[in-house]
């Protein structure tokens, strides 16, 4: 593996959980007037710098890949159940719906379709904020790349737009980990991944917005079309992360995918050493361990080359 391809593996990982916290206190909010954007780390319902629910699920996700590759959506189900027992400050209504009926004894496969058939509509981006570790872990792995996106997506959230997003997010991280610009990941990835013509639009037509357009909502396709405009109107980490959580409403959720996506891009070492000087967040929940920029960094060490037929 090459410097250059390892230091956007890194920022990959580093960017997803950077944009989750600069997202946190702008979360559930307006979105600030052009002229006064937040550009700076600042406490919220959190201190400033933590990480929330967007990256601890991906923690998650990364740990179940360490343990088990094909990835075992049981073990998945039993991480996923051990965090929302730890009480987290955030959890997803539908998220949270589903797990706890796993841990009241259902199977996920049977809690999952349980809360699907309440509300067979629901498409979150639940299983998109998280699937990133999936990219870092199969990065010379499409086959499997695509069939675990899904796999860890149905866990939780089996509607073909969550399904399809998260594979899509992490077909265009292959291709941007590869030095692609991010025009034609987008495109390449649009060619691997099967999806509704109208989610398709909403990521073709993400970069001819306008900011005010933007509605940035819980809905998988506004966090997809978010992140996607983020990464094509802009030239930098810095600006793509401060242009997408600025957004408001959920700025967390695509404060992380952006993040994923720019840092897959621009690489570790473009992402201001302010902010990874402040990132901090206690994981596993409960257990006193608090996680720094170093943590992140090794993790994607550990998921890049772990149970790598043929990695150097």
């Amino acid at each position: 593996m090459n410097e250059i391809l390892l230091n956007r593996l890194r920022g990959c990982v580093v960017g997803a959980a950077i944009g989750d916290a600069m997202g946190m206190p702008l979360e559930f909010g307006p979105p600030p007037p052009e002229d006064a954007l937040v550009r700076e780390m600042k406490p919220g319902r959190l201190p400033a710098g933590s990480i929330t629910d967007d990256t601890e699920m991906a923690l998650a996700l990364a740990e179940s890949l360490l343990a088990h590759r094909p990835l075992d959506p049981n073990d998945l189900a039993r991480r996923f159940v051990d965090w929302v027992k730890a009480d987290p400050p955030d959890v997803g209504l539908h998220t949270n719906r589903v797990l706890r009926r796993i841990d009241a004894g259902a199977s996920w496969e049977e809690a999952v379709e349980a809360v699907m058939k309440q509300n067979p509509d629901s498409a979150g981006n639940g299983s998109l904020m998280r699937a990133w570790p999936v990219a870092v872990a199969y990065w010379d792995d499409m086959d499997n790349l695509l069939v675990d996106s899904w796999r860890q997506s149905r866990v939780t959230h089996p509607h073909p737009d969550t399904l399809a997003a998260s594979a899509f997010l992490n077909v265009t991280l292959y291709h941007l980990f590869r030095g692609s610009e991010p025009s034609m990941a987008l495109i390449l990835a649009s060619t691997l991944v099967r999806m509704d013509d109208g989610l398709w639009k909403v990521i073709e037509n993400a970069p001819y917005h306008e900011r005010s357009q933007l509605q940035n909502s819980g809905w998988v396709r506004d966090t997809l079309q978010s992140a996607v405009w983020g990464l094509i109107t802009t030239d930098s980490f810095e600006e793509a992360v401060v242009q997408v959580v600025n957004l408001g409403n959920d700025a967390d959720t695509a404060g992380a995918v952006v993040g994923a996506l720019a840092g897959a891009y621009y690489g570790l070492d473009a992402i201001p050493e302010r902010w990874k000087a402040q990132l901090h967040g206690e994981w596993p929940l409960g257990s006193g361990q608090i996680w720094m920029v170093e943590n992140f960094i090794d993790l994607a060490d550990r998921l890049a080359t772990d149970g790598r037929a043929g990695a150097e």
